[in-house]
């Protein structure tokens, strides 16, 4: 069966050429943020099972991810036992902050520690805070999951204070 097309003009060729190159710069653009970000597991808020922590309120995640928080420069905390979700969210909200346009850092607290202790070390702590305090959005995933010796809880409340 012959396939019919149909005329387009040099304006709307043009248009949909640039259309084409601003999806595929900004698909780019995403993909060098999430690798930067160390978003190497992406979730989203669409994948997120509500039904599975009925304690928690859709309406309120859905208004974090509006993002004000940044903007306010207020600090968020999801607190909850293991399995429960936080990290999925935490990403998810990075994802979004990211197409957003914002930047976006993801570590863990003992390797945010252990670059800290390293950095202090070597004598470059203050550079290290900057670059941990650049970010928009710093996510800091598994907080409590291992105690913290006294210099480490000293150089996190350095880093949390730059904040």
């Amino acid at each position: 069966m012959p396939v019919t097309r149909t005329p387009v003009s040099p304006l709307e060729a043009i248009d949909l050429l640039l259309a084409e190159e601003f999806s595929t710069r900004e698909g780019r653009r995403i993909k060098m943020a999430l690798m930067t970000a160390r978003l190497t597991q992406l979730k989203t808020l669409d994948t997120f099972d509500f039904s599975f922590q009925p304690s928690l309120d859709r309406n309120q995640i859905l208004t974090l991810a509006q993002l004000g928080f940044i903007g306010r420069k207020e600090v968020l905390h999801f607190l909850g036992p293991p399995g429960t979700g936080k990290t999925h969210l935490a990403i998810a909200l990075g994802y979004e902050a990211i197409k957003q346009g914002k930047s976006v850092y993801l570590a863990t607290l003992a390797e945010i520690i252990t670059s800290l202790t390293k950095a202090e070390r070597e004598g470059s702590l203050r550079q290290r805070i900057q670059f941990l305090t650049r970010a928009a959005l710093l996510i800091i995933d598994e907080v409590g999951y291992l105690p913290l010796e006294k210099n480490g809880a000293n150089l996190f409340f350095q880093l949390v204070n730059a904040r």
